[in-house]
């Protein structure tokens, strides 16, 4: 009995992985170190633009807690500038064009804001929008099964299934 027992608390230990593990990208661009830490969700048979991510409703950006942005110095996102700084970034998707939204609420008291509320709308407060800007999507040149973030010289860009949402930096 108690060998069975010790099994069954190793098993139950045993940590599952993530649907939406973890995950982060970083880089130089226009002299500021940019950091996104973001959960990168599957797509798992589902539509972007319907099941996932939307059309038409703002999007937490990835999955879990909200994705964060920071840089370390101003740097100019559609011709605005954005300080320095950590953000929340929150996205509106669309079919032809996605609105790119840098939040100033990171925090939810002591915990990182989870992106979400409990009815499924997300915690963007567009009072504390820093900074927006509209972008065009493109096809991206390989399928992503995972969402990911990465940061190029440019600036950074948003994969997922055939999607790329690039963002220009200066």
């Amino acid at each position: 009995m108690a060998v069975a027992f010790l099994f069954s608390t190793v098993a139950f230990a045993q940590k599952k992985p993530q649907a939406s593990p973890a995950d982060s990208t970083s880089g130089t661009v226009a002299g500021s170190m940019i950091n996104i830490s973001y959960h990168s969700p599957g797509i798992k048979g589902r539509t972007i633009g319907k099941e996932i991510a939307p059309y038409g409703q703002i999007w937490r950006t990835g999955a879990n807690e909200a994705t964060t942005f920071t840089t370390s110095k101003d740097i100019k996102i559609g011709g605005k500038t954005l300080p320095a700084g950590k953000y929340t970034l929150y996205t509106l998707p669309n079919e032809t064009e996605w609105k790119i939204i840098f939040n100033s609420q990171t925090m939810d008291g002591s915990r990182p804001i989870w992106g979400i509320k409990m009815d499924g709308s997300t915690t963007d407060d567009p009072a504390k929008d820093v900074l927006t800007t509209v972008v065009k999507p493109m096809k991206s040149k390989a399928t992503n099964e995972r969402f990911k973030i990465e940061v190029t010289k440019m600036g950074f860009v948003l994969l997922w299934g055939d999607i790329a949402v690039p963002v220009m930096i200066k």
